[in-house]
């Protein structure tokens, strides 16, 4: 027979807050994925630099010419573009305007509002290998139509020049990579010691809960910066300090439901049963406390956030080149005192957009999981 209850997602459909919730996740996840082919830049890191256009007002488009790059250019797959981006094989040049003189291409080089110079390019050394014999008219066509561009630079760029669109957009996977890495560790860890204290009761109780209470006397950040000298400071690195540092709070909470629930009878019939104590754990009591998993999973994801950002703020994060919110807001939170301060707030905005859509979701999940509604 079909059951008439209504499914979980089916609940948090019905609430706008938890609707509007999944919806800034689940793009979040969409851009993450997608963040090379939707990004303007699509080098990697999305650290293509024009020092020229340093801390451009949102909206901000210049004509740009595509310069070769001495050299031979490697090409990778399509599959690894997309997850780590492509180098690209031009410098980009931006002009206020240009004009064709004979073999050469004379160009206003953009250095500064109100500022510029005069830069001569040879078509030969613009031009493609198969279109070096095509006639004048036709290489200057060519110039015109695929090496000089119009760009609009949608968020502004940073004081490097860099497009603040597709670094936000790159930065995504950082951001969401540190909440997994986060919740999977910190679940994990809890998951396995808060289940043995509150089952077992005695010693391994006393054992879990010192280790506990020693931890919880350690600021999270003092106990990141601690794991993070232990096993160095890199990308992964960072993440995994993180997630260990996160799984103090999520044993406390198992550790008490499971104190509820061992007492319960169906855990009783269990134990006269013959059942193992694993099965018994992981069978009976976990999936019983699904709800206050999940909200510890929503708020660990969410925190894990705050942390990265705090810690690429002070420098200890995610290193450049690679694009991340906090480190964004590190290189230009001065700017805020000027006429610039998008430069700081557009990341600002995100992350509290981000880790607000996972604490709404981690309350409405808790709500809709409540058996005793």
């Amino acid at each position: 027979m079909r059951s008439n209850q209504p499914t979980v997602l089916s609940k948090l459909l019905k609430r706008p807050s938890a609707l509007i919730s999944l919806l800034v996740i689940a793009l979040t996840c969409l851009i993450s994925i997608f963040a090379y082919l939707l990004a303007p830049d699509s080098t990697p890191s999305a650290n293509r630099m024009i020092i020229e256009l340093g801390a451009k007002q949102p909206g901000f488009h210049k004509q740009l010419l595509y310069v070769p790059k001495s050299g031979t250019q490697q090409h990778s797959s399509r599959l690894l573009e997309w997850f780590i981006g492509a180098p690209s094989p031009y410098l980009l040049s931006p002009i206020n305007g240009y004009h064709f003189s004979g073999n050469s291409l004379v160009t206003d080089h953009y250095i500064d509002d109100g500022l510029q110079d005069t830069i001569t390019y040879a078509l030969a050394s613009l031009l493609p290998v198969d279109h070096l014999n095509d006639p004048l008219p036709a290489q200057q066509e060519y110039i015109k139509q695929r090496l000089i561009i119009t760009r609009t630079f949608w968020l502004g760029t940073d004081r490097y020049g860099r497009d603040i669109l597709s670094r936000l957009l790159v930065g995504s996977r950082v951001t969401l990579a540190v909440g997994m890495v986060a919740v999977l560790l910190s679940l994990t860890i809890g998951i396995l010691l808060g289940s043995i204290a509150g089952y077992f009761g005695g010693m391994a109780d006393k054992a879990v809960m010192w280790l506990i209470n020693i931890l919880y006397a350690i600021p999270t950040l003092l106990l990141v910066f601690a794991i993070t000298l232990t096993i160095g400071k890199g990308f992964w690195e960072i993440f995994i300090a993180i997630g260990l540092s996160m799984w103090v709070g999520a044993a406390r909470l198992i550790r008490g439901q499971v104190l509820v629930l061992r007492e319960m009878e169906y855990v009783t019939a269990a134990k006269g049963l013959g059942l193992g104590h694993m099965r018994i754990i992981f069978r009976h009591i976990l999936p019983n406390i699904a709800g206050p998993l999940m909200v510890i999973a929503a708020s660990n994801f969410a925190s894990a956030i705050l942390v990265e950002a705090g810690l690429s703020f002070l420098g200890f994060g995610v290193q450049p080149p690679h694009p991340s919110w906090g480190l964004m807001i590190k290189e230009h939170y001065n700017f805020l005192l000027t006429n610039r301060p998008l430069l700081a707030i557009i990341p600002g905005i995100a992350i509290m957009l981000l880790v607000y859509a996972f604490n709404i979701l981690g309350n409405a999940l808790r709500d809709v999981l409540d058996v005793r509604e």
